[in-house]
């Protein structure tokens, strides 16, 4: 039986989009948490146990999101196509599958036949489909707030995965650690997404009700490539630091406990960032507001190398850092879908993900090459880019004509959407 189409507004929609706001916040949580934010914490253990060296152990974050990459463009158009309950059911179960096979891993091939599941899992259940879920089913006018609901309680939730993995390491072992998150996934996740999001005849018909701009006419606009700029240049850097953080920090002289603790500040100020977002977005416009906060991030990661050892200095240079995070998960979404439209929002989302995964892949592995502070450096200017390129973007807002289409691709006049 498919779900209903209700009107926007009503108390049937307004159930809906708190049922969604809380059940991909939960699997989300899990999902990164089990996904990401465990191997950050593995890291070192992971490396001294298979003989490999940091590096070579990075590798999978890099094959993982290569496979997300890869993945994206047809997992954006069955979102676009059929909706997100089949294909989030399955990215979760594939994605207890890679945890399990990460727990058994005993060499290098074996942990990257893990994360190439892994990268398949995360484009498939993961931040990208829930967006896509959210733009249609939930009314533009409150379609921001759900987006900053789902990230606020899962940046602040998932950033506790890294000291719990850490915690649990010590206690039972890695091994045992990843086969607790494995059952986790499984319980929340699969389920959850069976439960809660829209088939596909409840999809179609809002999608079609909405309508949207062309894939052509997206990637044919300027506006697309200066996104583009943007948030691959950020976006490679945020994944770099994230993955290196620990690391980084016991190596300038943290205490282990210290270091491990270091992502629950990333995961505060992604909290205080995002609640202040849907406001100031508003007075100020989303792009302004995301220019300012890339631009303090790249300032405190260049700023860190000079903190070495101290606390109070470090977790200030952590703070913007977590500035810029907080903002952009939810900036992209956001922008693209009030450019673009809805009923193709997931083939374009899918085409700018592409390369922002692919400068995921490819930016730890350098950070995990220089290691020290350069790599800090590196990354902190790559955000300052990604500011500078949103600059041209911030001017007053323009309305320019479009072609609309419906979610079967049939055009339409911008006046029908």
């Amino acid at each position: 039986m498919s779900d209903p189409v209700c009107c926007p507004g009503s108390r049937a929609d307004d159930r809906r989009r708190r049922r969604l706001i809380a059940v991909f916040a939960a699997t989300n949580t899990v999902a990164y948490g089990a996904l990401i934010h465990a191997f950050t914490a593995l890291l070192v253990p992971l490396s001294e146990a298979l003989n490999a060296t940091r590096t070579e152990v990075a590798v999978a974050a890099t094959i993982s999101t290569l496979m997300g990459a890869v993945a994206a463009v047809p997992v954006g158009a069955l979102l676009d196509r059929y909706g997100g309950r089949a294909l989030m059911s399955t990215g979760s179960a594939v994605g207890v599958g890679a945890v399990l096979l990460w727990s058994q891993a005993q060499n290098l091939g074996q942990l990257y036949l893990a994360f190439g599941l892994v990268g398949l899992a995360l484009a498939m259940s993961t931040y990208e489909a829930a967006f896509a879920v959210l733009v249609v089913a939930v009314d533009s006018r409150r379609r921001d707030s759900a987006i900053v609901a789902v990230t606020m309680i899962c940046g602040l939730a998932t950033s506790f995965f890294t000291f719990l993995t850490g915690w649990l390491d010590t206690l039972i072992g890695w091994r045992a650690t990843l086969l607790v998150l494995a059952t986790v996934l499984a319980a929340v996740a699969v389920p959850l997404h069976l439960w809660a999001v829209p088939d596909r005849a409840a999809h179609l018909g809002r999608a079609t009700a909405a309508g949207g701009e062309p894939v052509g006419s997206a990637l044919r606009s300027p506006r697309f490539w200066l996104l583009v700029v943007a948030f691959v240049a950020q976006s490679g850097a945020t994944a770099a630091f994230m993955l290196m953080m620990v690391a980084y920090f016991r190596d300038v002289g943290h205490a282990p406990t210290t270091a491990a603790a270091m992502p629950i500040a990333v995961g505060v100020l992604q909290v205080v960032s995002r609640m202040a977002l849907a406001p100031l977005a508003r007075r100020f416009g989303m792009t302004r507001v995301t220019a300012f906060s890339f631009a303090v991030q790249g300032l405190g990661l260049i700023a860190m190398p000079l903190a070495g050892a101290s606390v109070p200095w470090t977790l200030l240079c952590v703070a913007g850092f977590g500035l810029g995070l907080g903002v952009s998960v939810v900036a992209r979404p956001s922008i693209v879908a009030d450019t673009f439209g809805v009923a193709r929002f997931a083939g374009i989302l899918a085409l700018m993900t592409v390369p922002v995964a692919a400068s995921r892949a490819g930016t730890p592995l350098a950070a995990a090459w220089l290691a020290d502070w350069r790599f800090l450096v590196v990354i902190g200017a790559a955000t300052l880019l990604a500011a500078a390129a949103l600059v041209p973007l911030c001017g007053p807002d323009r309305v320019e004509e479009t072609i609309l289409v419906d979610a079967h691709g049939r055009s339409r006049p911008e006046s029908d959407a």
